[in-house]
């Protein structure tokens, strides 16, 4: 989505990186004239959770069907990987036509895939391979808002006695970074900030692949307007909330 290249990085002083003035449905495009301030992590870790839903009621336990996290080097804004599971319900099975009408998501992308755990253990695996739990390296997850990390993923952790990776409880809320950048805080989430940065939507809303691609958008987007995020949220489980706690490493 990002790309820099070698000669651009070379020509950057030790606090500014030259980066994209405008991003488009292409992504962005390199402006050597605009500097943006050196950011507090080496990667941002853009995720975006979909999850059982129904029409009415909230429906319960509610479970992750989608699990989408793009690795995104801070200094270039540059998509350097992208891990992408489908999730198996285990209460609610069979999806509601609301939920599908929502996300994009069918029955049969769901079906035979694997339980949380095994997604959960798939990421970690994925983290070390991309190098994201050395301890010199600096990272951040992005999400939209705090149901993710604060609500969404402890919760179900905490139904099924999954243990629940402490490295996934802190955060950046795009919605905070846009507020300090913009002036205002966004209520519309996703396609207001969109909107608001003249920046194109991408692929279907609440299709957790394409809005971590839009996330990511904007967050590019933020940072080349001087923005250099960092955690606004943390989770902090109850003593005994959860039967184990995941390490870091």
């Amino acid at each position: 989505m990002f790309a820099a290249s070698l000669h651009q990085l070379r020509r950057a002083s030790k606090l500014f990186v030259p980066m994209a003035s405008k991003a488009s449905q292409s992504g962005f495009k390199f402006d050597a004239s605009i500097a943006i301030p050196k950011q507090n992590f080496e990667y941002f870790l853009v995720l975006d959770f979909e999850a059982t839903c129904q029409e009415g009621p909230k429906i319960f336990p509610q479970e992750i069907i989608e699990f989408p996290v793009l690795k995104v080097n801070a200094q270039t804004l540059a998509t350097e990987a992208t891990f992408h599971k489908y999730v198996q319900p285990r209460v609610h099975k069979e999806l509601t036509s609301f939920c599908t009408k929502l996300t994009g998501i069918i029955q049969e992308m769901v079906d035979n895939q694997p339980h949380l755990e095994e997604v959960l253990q798939d990421f970690h695996n994925w983290m070390q391979q991309e190098g994201l739990l050395d301890q010199s390296t600096a990272s951040a997850f992005v999400t939209c808002g705090d149901w993710d990390l604060n609500v969404m993923l402890p919760s179900q952790c905490a139904h099924f006695g999954i243990p629940l990776p402490l490295y996934m409880t802190r955060w950046i809320n795009i919605k905070r970074v846009f507020s300090d950048v913009m002036g205002r805080y966004p209520r519309q989430d996703l396609m207001e900030m969109l909107r608001l940065l003249n920046l194109a939507h991408q692929g279907r809303h609440h299709s957790g692949i394409d809005d971590v691609r839009n996330i990511a958008n904007i967050l590019g987007e933020l940072v080349i307007r001087g923005a250099a995020p960092s955690i606004t949220g943390e989770f902090r489980p109850r003593p005994g909330q959860f039967k184990e706690q995941a390490g870091s490493s």
